[in-house]
């Protein structure tokens, strides 16, 4: 169980809601925002000491009622309560286990796209991507693209074409890490993983203040603008698809809107 990954986001979805979101009055003075944990322990009906010591990262035992009981005392949204129930190792009614089959067929389908497409790993690096998203994204899937810059996060954050290829580049930005966080969930603490938020975090501070906020968000669809130094502006709808032989791996695909 990450633990104190568990406590932070407990804490900071705590402190979000007022007593008046739940149904409870407000009485006295606060001197911290948010429900006081007696009062999140008083909806979860448990007491006020597992909520402290859940917060404080102690190694407490959190079945999937209880989970279940705190994500609808929080409010959390389906994205929130999936994630809630990874980081306490516990496995959530509607996830879906992960079959790791040989992904070559999947990595060389993409190949045969015409429009612009690739596929992502855990980590949002690409493993496979056509000609048509190579023109596309340039500094990170074209010629020039490192293998680190082979990453999404790094390209959108490290690498300054991103900002100007990306439109709203501030909201995206901030998008692509909420969808992040939620996406690795259990993985978070993956030494790989892990060593990839703690250089973003490092040498993007935009990566960092969105990092530490704890928002998480669906991968969501929808049209991308795009504004290309060759190609001009351009209008894109993407779509997401998760192999059923691969859960671990995501089809990005833009077609022209």
């Amino acid at each position: 169980m990450t633990t104190q990954n568990l406590g932070h986001f407990i804490r900071k979805y705590r402190e979000r809601l007022r007593p008046e979101d739940v149904g409870l009055r407000s009485l006295g003075r606060r001197r911290t925002p948010g429900l006081r944990r007696e009062e999140l322990a008083q909806l979860c009906a448990v007491s006020p000491t597992w909520i402290t010591w859940i917060e404080q990262g102690r190694p407490v035992s959190a079945s999937p009622a209880m989970l279940e009981r705190l994500a609808v005392a929080l409010r959390l949204t389906d994205a929130e309560r999936n994630y809630l129930f990874t980081l306490a190792g516990k496995l959530d009614p509607d996830s879906e286990s992960k079959n790791h089959d040989e992904p070559d067929a999947i990595l060389q389908s993409v190949k045969h796209m015409t429009e612009p497409a690739y596929v992502l790993d855990q980590q949002w690096t690409a493993l496979a991507w056509n000609q048509a998203a190579a023109k596309l994204f340039g500094g990170w899937l074209d010629a020039d693209g490192s293998l680190t810059q082979r990453n999404l996060l790094r390209f959108a954050f490290q690498h300054p074409a991103a900002r100007k290829l990306i439109d709203n580049w501030p909201d995206r930005a901030k998008r692509l890490v909420f969808e992040f966080r939620a996406d690795c969930g259990l993985h978070a603490e993956d030494k790989k993983l892990r060593a990839l938020i703690d250089e973003l975090c490092a040498t993007s501070k935009k990566f960092n203040v969105f990092w530490q906020d704890y928002g998480v968000m669906e991968r969501e669809g929808g049209l991308r603008i795009f504004h290309h130094p060759v190609l001009g502006d351009l209008g894109y709808t993407q779509t997401t698809y998760y192999p059923a032989t691969r859960r671990d791996l995501k089809l990005v695909l833009l077609i022209p809107a």
